[in-house]
């Protein structure tokens, strides 16, 4: 299976970049990666930002690929239940999914809508940039999971 990360914001520099950086490394390894970075609105109001970065979401995806956005009221999972939602959807033969980030106002309701999946790291609220960070370890968490590797204890 395909992923693609599709992000609100900039190439991050710094500690955080550091560790996408080395767990996309990792990740690519074992499945084709890519990672797809749209623009901030900058301007406006946080109703304004979150329509022109949805929008901007919304073009960035792919009408073949599943898609499974990080929304603070999606789903909570553990990381084995996530993996098993990855391999469920590789048994049903999705071939490409993407995961979505929004920006610091979140995702807009299209993006919601379009999203085949919301899924939550925590009911808690963290900054975008940091959200890429705790969501690739837990990509490769699962890989490592769907692997039987003892990364996961």
């Amino acid at each position: 299976m395909r992923y693609r990360l599709v992000m609100v914001g900039k190439h991050a520099r710094g500690h955080v970049q550091e560790g996408v950086r080395e767990y996309v490394g990792r990740i690519v390894r074992m499945a084709p990666l890519d990672e797809v970075v749209v623009p901030e609105a900058g301007q406006g109001g946080p109703g304004h930002q979150r329509r022109a970065e949805g929008q901007r979401l919304l073009a960035a995806l792919r009408p073949e690929e599943r898609v499974i956005a990080l929304d603070e009221r999606g789903e909570l999972m553990t990381s084995r239940e996530f993996a098993g939602h990855l391999v469920r959807l590789q048994d049903t033969g999705v071939r490409q999914v993407a995961f979505v980030v929004g920006g610091a106002y979140g995702l807009d309701e299209p993006v919601r809508a379009r999203a085949d999946m919301l899924l939550s790291l925590s009911p808690m609220t963290f900054p975008h940039q940091l959200v890429r960070l705790l969501f690739v370890e837990q990509l490769y968490r699962a890989l490592m999971i769907m692997r039987g590797s003892g990364y996961h204890h």
